[in-house]
Formats: structure tokens, sequence, C-alpha cells
């Protein structure tokens, strides 16, 4: 058997019924026909499919077919199992922003050395403790997108200061690493298992009982695929959502009334994948005055904001976007708040690049900025 049948076999894709509801739900596909994911699996059901074919790298893994597949095929996994086969070969995608963000994890592997948290200033923080804030890549994100004023360390003092209003002096390490997500995501397994086995080691050494996140890609790595390769962890992944909804309902924060329309736009890794859905929209109707209207695609069906793994970025990204930014304004709101610094950056990019009046904001900017006392 080939290493594609086994592929096949081990994913139960060939349960295909060949139906094209993966293709029909496509963001790519919508605007880039070459795409489809019928016809990969199809290829790859009668072992037609190249590994050298770099559209195997245009899918943005966001799972919009996988819950609208009859037949249950979970297509992301397939793709993701096809691209490491393919990595293995000697293929790759094409890396987006100069291959960067690759760079950066590649040089953490090696052991780097950091300055992670000079970032930190005036917060509260603990070298040891029972919470660990998981900051991610958000430190290196400022630097490479400062001519979008992506403000990603400005997120991550944001949510120290949420932590630390909810009486909460997390541990924040400087010898955390990149979770390894795109590596995952892309194929390349020794990588994402170096980054993994650091991370664990760090946290464990810090005495952490609870790890919180704010990137819904760092929670999903950390929660759903690191037990899967390395067992219990010894802590519990909690996303920085669901914990400040509790501290909320427990009466430790509150926030200052703040009029306006809002809309909030579900990150497919949070939503489809970690089923994180009520806790932001909780959080935006915790802020009195502010009015949060849905669009027609949200929740289960949350359209992707087209970026993924920094990986074959195209004009597909950008269209999907524009889609977004019209259904935003049809909503009547003129703020389209997320929680993934990834559809942030890439939404604030495209805003810019077309001069589009509605703004997009972080949402832990918008709870910081008006926590009450």
């Amino acid at each position: 058997m080939t290493a594609l049948a086994e592929l096949i076999d081990t994913t139960g894709t060939y349960f295909c019924l060949d139906c094209g509801v993966c293709t029909g739900s496509c963001p790519v596909s919508r605007v880039f026909p070459e795409f489809s994911p019928r016809q990969i699996i199809e290829r790859s059901l009668y072992e037609l499919e190249d590994l050298s074919d770099r559209t195997l790298w245009d899918c943005l893994t966001c799972g919009q077919c996988a819950v609208r597949c009859p037949a249950e095929i979970n297509f992301p996994e397939f793709i993701r199992l096809v691209r490491g086969e393919a990595y293995e070969k000697g293929f790759d995608g094409v890396p987006a922003h100069n291959g960067m963000l690759q760079t950066i994890s590649d040089m953490q592997v090696q052991g780097a050395q950091q300055d992670r948290t000079f970032w930190v200033e005036d917060g509260k923080t603990k070298d040891t403790g029972d919470v660990f804030y998981f900051v991610g890549c958000r430190p290196f994100y400022d630097v490479i997108f400062q001519d979008i004023e992506a403000g990603s360390i400005q997120g991550a003092q944001n949510i120290l200061k949420l932590l630390n209003a909810c009486g909460v002096e997390p541990v924040v390490s400087n010898d955390e690493k990149c979770c390894g997500h795109d590596a995952y995501w892309g194929g390349n397994m020794k990588k994402f298992k170096a980054l993994a086995q650091s991370n664990i080691d760090v946290i464990r050494a810090s005495g952490a009982k609870q790890v919180v996140f704010s990137c819904p890609e760092g929670y999903y790595a950390f929660k759903e695929i690191y037990p899967k390769h390395f067992g219990d962890l010894g802590f519990e992944p909690v996303h920085v959502l669901d914990f400040l909804t509790a501290k909320v309902k427990e009466g430790a924060i509150e926030f200052e009334t703040s009029e306006g329309v809002v809309t909030y736009h579900d990150p497919c890794r949070l939503g489809r994948m970690a089923g994180i859905y009520d806790a932001p929209r909780e959080l935006i109707q915790a802020i009195p005055g502010l009015e949060l209207r849905e669009m027609p695609r949200s929740r289960e069906n949350g359209a992707c904001c087209g970026t993924t793994g920094w990986m074959n970025c195209s004009s597909y990204s950008g269209a999907a976007r524009l889609e977004r930014f019209k259904e935003a304004k049809d909503t009547g709101a003129d703020n389209i708040i997320t929680a993934c610094l990834k559809c942030n950056i890439h939404f604030k990019c495209t805003g810019n690049a077309y001069e589009i009046e509605t703004r997009v904001t972080d949402l832990y900017d918008l709870l910081a900025d008006r926590i009450k006392g």
C-alpha cells in the first residue's frame, strides 16, 4: 500500500460521496476555481495526486468543508497528512512575508536567545505560580507588521492588564517558544515536536496548573494536538475568553459604558475547531451600551478571514476579507471585533489597502480600555 493510500485508509476519505459540498463550501474555491477539495480527494483516491502540487498549501484548513460534509470526512486533517508526505519528499508551499515567521521558529528550535518579556513594563507577573500566560508569537508581530500598526504587543499588555484586574499575576516566561501550530499544519512534524516539547518543559518547570491563551491557534494546539503526541500535559489549557467570562460572572471585573454598534468575527480555530462561541459574545455584551449585531455567516458557519499558517497568501485571501468587510457593513456596525491576532492583522492589512472605513478591533483592547474602577 502506498503512503497516500494509507492516508486515505486512516482518515476514511474513501467514504467520499463525490457530492462537491466541500468545494462549494470552500472560501478558496469561491475565488480560485483551480483549488477544489473534491478534486484533490478524487485524484488521491485514484493515486493521481502529485505531491509537488503547490495548491496543497492553498487549503486554509478552516474546517468549513468538514462541518458540512455528509460523509463526515475531515478534509483539513487529510490535507495536513498529505502535506506531511509532501514535506518529507522536499516539497513545500510558498512562505508568506518572505518566510520571516518560519525563520523565527527555526531559530527558536536552534536555541536562539530571546527577549520575549520586554513588553511587560509595569504589568504584574511571576516567575513561578499556578497560572501561566502563554503569550505566543505576539512579541514578534509588531516588528513584522509595523506598517499596519498590528498592535500585537499592546494586545499582550492589555491581556495582562485584564488578568491583573481580576487579581491574577501570571507567569510570563522568556523561554516560551512558538506553539508549533503552523509547522504542524504545514507538515513539518519534526519542528512541531521540538517546539512543543520545549514549551511543555518550560510550563511544567513553572509549577503552573493552568495555562491561559489568547491565541486561538496556541489554545487549540495545547488543548487538542499536544495531548495526542505527548499524553497528559500535567496542566490545564484555558482560553482567556472563558477565563474572563467566569471572572465577569463572579463580579471580579466590570466594564464602563461604551456606545456603539459592533459585529463579531468568529476565528476558525476558536470557533469551529475549539467550539468557543458564547464567551466572546458574552464579554462584548458585558460592556453596557454596546450593541452586538451578528453577520449572516457566524458561529459554526463563520467565514474564514482568508489566512492560515503564513503560507500561499494571495489574491483569494484578500477577496475573502473584502467579502467579510461587506457583510460587516451590511449589519450597520462600524467595527469588526475579533479575538484572533492573525484575523486582526489581515483585516487591518486589507482595510488599509482598500481604505475601508470599517474599523477592526482586538477584543482584548476593547475590554482593557473599558475596565471599570
